[in-house]
């Protein structure tokens, strides 16, 4: 019978999620639910001096706001707990036993200040000091001791890692679902720590073990880890047991230059590069971006479908995600695009649905937000969506749906507001005082008859209308603005302006 796929997102609580990481997890996801696996949280919080606060809270929000959610986990508690690896140290130390026993591993007990000599020493000559099999019987290890002389010190308690032995002039050679046939010479390898003197495991050790003990199928990671996939392929061999099948991930590189995205480029270019705000870090939740637009571009980054495609639902990326269609050069991260992709679905959603995130965003920029009903909000939305890529766009592009025009565009008053304009705005208002129907069409054919019958031009009353009632020369139909603000608004502001900007009628 076929193995059930499994497949883990193994963070460290180390600070926030940065998007790459999230890209993984979403990767992860992708390929449990194609195949109809489990997707594993699991927190790799071997390194308590780097742990920080908060963090393991932060990556599980963060992806329950996606709605790519584990089904396994901290707080979800499988057969395979606990899911912190803090939780598990116990049980490493036996493992890293057994290496040694069975001559994969071996104690060393070299001071720091020895290494750093040794290093020092070889940066002079002009190498680079590797700790392996061309100096490891020099050095102070259990290698060149006697059984006697390694049990007095360990009976002395000296401090001690433990190392893996790698063995000499070999080659190995393993597959990537991504990368294909990788050959490694085991001469340029470093016996890697597994077990440190604090009693902890290194990440190499625990994320073998753990992957092994919770029957994790397939390793979708990074490309970082790419280097350390020589060693995790040889723990394998060297415990005897059966290795998952590895994927290594494309690099997220910067917009522009060389190298792979980070914070800085994200401050320096103004995008988020967290999935929520963290710290003085604005996330993409925070900045007004769709958790299905997010999934939606990160998906795209290193992925191709195939297709001409580039919108996809969550079921959708599920039917068509397949490893073998990740590009193995790295993705490089479009701003632009990003903005994009949530425009579109700004427009895909009915005005209905994004009325209550709108009120959200009208919190605290609007003296009385809740007394605004969802069908005036729906309305504003209705008209200004087309323009916005964030919900946000449409309070900054159509304030004066909610408040009166705190100033007036000065070139647009100075091209708008000519000798006479005061006293037709004047009999507009009186007119438009006279009408008991104010909607959009009625108030049209109201007005354009009697700019007609005036003997007025539309150029001497529809441009300085509509920078009395927006503020500037902007905004949709403004009809449809004047039958929104209702007939009260529309003639208060008229006469406002007429107060302000001088001329007023005798």
């Amino acid at each position: 019978m076929k193995q059930p796929v499994r497949v883990r997102f193994a963070p460290s609580p180390t600070g926030p999620l940065h998007i790459g990481g999230v890209r993984t997890a979403l990767f992860n996801y992708l390929f449990a639910k194609k195949h109809g696996g489990d997707f594993i949280l699991r927190i790799e919080d071997t390194d308590q001096n780097r742990f920080v606060k908060g963090a393991e809270e932060y990556i599980v929000e963060s992806l329950e706001w996606l709605g790519i959610p584990f089904d396994e986990g901290p707080g979800k508690e499988g057969g395979y707990g606990p899911y912190r690896q803090s939780e598990r140290k116990d049980r490493y130390r036996e493992f890293a036993e057994q290496l040694v026993q069975s001559g994969w591993a071996y104690y060393a007990f070299d001071r720091p200040e020895a290494l750093d000599a040794h290093r020092a020493d070889h940066e002079k000559k002009g190498k680079t000091f590797i700790y392996n099999w061309h100096n490891r019987e020099k050095l102070d290890n259990s290698l060149g001791m006697s059984p006697e002389a390694l049990q007095f010190r360990l009976d002395a308690e000296d401090p001690y890692v433990i190392r893996f032995q790698w063995p000499k002039d070999q080659t190995l050679e393993f597959q990537d679902l991504i990368r294909g046939d990788i050959r490694i010479d085991t001469n340029t390898l470093d016996d890697k720590v597994l077990f440190k003197s604090d009693g902890m495991p290194t990440y190499h050790l625990a994320n073998i073990v753990d992957d092994h003990l919770m029957e994790i199928t397939h390793v979708i990671r990074g490309e970082e880890w790419l280097p350390s996939l020589a060693l995790h392929i040889q723990l394998y061999r060297a415990f005897g047991w059966e290795a998952p099948q590895f994927a290594h991930l494309p690099l997220i590189m910067k917009p522009t230059g060389k190298g792979k995205l980070s914070k800085r480029d994200g401050e320096k270019m103004g995008f988020p590069v967290f999935p929520l705000e963290w710290k003085d870090s604005a996330g993409y939740r925070e900045s007004g971006y769709f958790p299905e637009a997010v999934l939606n571009f990160l998906a795209l980054l290193g992925w191709n479908p195939g297709t001409e495609q580039e919108l996809f639902s969550l079921e959708e990326l599920i039917e068509a995600f397949d490893l073998e269609r990740v590009n193995k050069s790295g993705a490089r991260f479009d701003p632009d695009k990003t903005r994009w992709y949530n425009h579109q679905y700004l427009q895909q959603k009915s005005p209905a649905e994004l009325v209550p995130e709108f009120r959200r965003v009208l919190e605290g920029r609007h003296p009385f937000p809740d007394s605004l009903e969802d069908a005036y909000l729906e309305r504003v939305v209705a008209l200004l969506r087309e323009r916005a890529d964030f919900l946000k766009d449409i309070w900054e592009q159509g304030s004066y749906f909610f408040r009166q025009p705190e100033a007036y565009d000065e070139k647009a008053v100075r091209k708008q507001w000519k000798e006479g304009t005061p006293q037709v705005m004047a009999r507009l208002a009186d007119l438009l005082e006279t009408r008991d129907d104010f909607s959009s069409e009625h108030l049209e054919t109201s007005v354009k008859d009697w700019i007609g019958a005036s003997g007025l031009s539309f150029g001497q009353v529809m441009p300085p209308l509509r920078l009395v009632l927006v503020g500037a020369m902007q905004g949709p139909h403004l009809f449809d603005i004047m039958g929104l603000i209702g007939k009260d608004e529309t003639v208060g502001r008229i006469r406002l302006a007429i107060d302000r900007l001088g001329g007023s009628p005798k």
